[in-house]
């Protein structure tokens, strides 16, 4: 074997073994940064089983407050506990069966953010196909409006939302938070750049076969955004599951709020319960990632029409 092959394979080797190594750190730096971002919602569930005595043994003074309410200087080191000493179900018990107010604010949360998920998605359904079928300079500016408006942050709208519910008299309604939600431009936005990709070959050919819009709408483009409706579902509910300012503002009765308000109004009494609310609260959420997390990465990265 000749020297130049042989410096030939040594090389090869040597990037191999240099490959390796990037991968190996690359997945060190990976774990390191899922595990801080996993300690949240460890230190939340774990607590949760917590009894109230050591809770506040443990974070009292994180929520204490002086005699004018204000918070008071923390004096010594705050160790974050996360195994109990004892196992205790006492939150639990309070929160689902000993206390109504937390499922009732629950169910708020489900009344509130289920109707947005399913008529926010219809509406982004057809718009995003007229938005796709038909262009022209006064769909190209509708469609850009909508972009903008997407990328305001919701506290710019706020005000306008408020004045325009006191119009509608829609105030302390469930409307006043719904319809805001129900004509929200991302789902628009993430439709019709997905259905943009569908060829033009595909619909052709339905048209070909003598489908008409209706049927190419509900035959070819739904089926082929499949993932990016899923997608958008998922997005919608997390995002307005956690909600806080629409219902603070436009909600005047604490009754019709959900359960993220309450968790933003944590107070040094109700510690122990906030844990174990978090953590009932955060089931959904997770159940709904967890079960679409494959339609979530393919909505989002997937670039054709069609699979192969």
């Amino acid at each position: 074997m000749s020297d130049s092959v042989k410096k030939d394979q040594a090389a090869a080797k040597r990037r191999k073994r240099f490959h390796k190594i990037k991968i190996g750190i690359a997945t060190l730096v990976a774990a390191a940064f899922a595990i801080l971002f996993l300690l949240p919602i460890i230190l939340t569930i774990t607590n949760s089983f917590m009894s109230s005595s050591e809770i506040s043994a443990n974070y009292g003074s994180v929520f204490a407050t002086n005699d004018r309410g204000g918070k008071v200087y923390i004096s010594e080191r705050v160790t974050l506990k996360f195994i109990p000493d004892m196992v205790s179900f006492s939150q639990y018990i309070t929160v689902l069966f000993k206390s109504p107010d937390y499922l009732l604010k629950f169910w708020n949360s489900v009344v509130l953010v289920g109707p947005i998920v399913v008529f926010q998605l219809f509406v982004a359904a057809l718009a995003s196909y007229g938005f796709t079928r038909y262009r022209g300079k006064l769909r190209e500016i509708i469609f850009f409006s909508y972009i903008i408006l997407m990328l305001m942050p919701y506290q710019v709208t706020l005000v306008p939302n408020y004045l325009v519910a006191g119009w509608l008299k829609t105030i302390n309604t469930y409307w006043a938070i719904w319809l805001p939600g129900i004509f929200s431009p991302f789902a628009v936005f993430l439709l019709t750049k997905y259905m943009r990709r569908i060829p033009t070959s595909v619909i052709e050919a339905a048209q070909i076969d003598g489908a008409g819009e209706w049927q190419i709408f509900k035959r070819v483009c739904m089926p082929l955004c499949k993932g990016a409706i899923c997608s958008a579902a998922i997005l919608i509910f997390i995002d307005y599951w956690n909600m806080v300012e629409q219902p603070l503002i436009l909600l005047a009765d604490e009754e019709k709020h959900p359960l993220s308000v309450f968790l933003s109004k944590i107070n040094a009494g109700e510690i122990g319960l906030a844990f174990a609310v978090a953590t009932v609260y955060m089931v959904p959420s997770l159940l709904v990632f967890l079960y679409g997390e494959e339609y979530l990465v393919d909505g989002i990265t997937y670039q054709g029409g069609i699979k192969g």
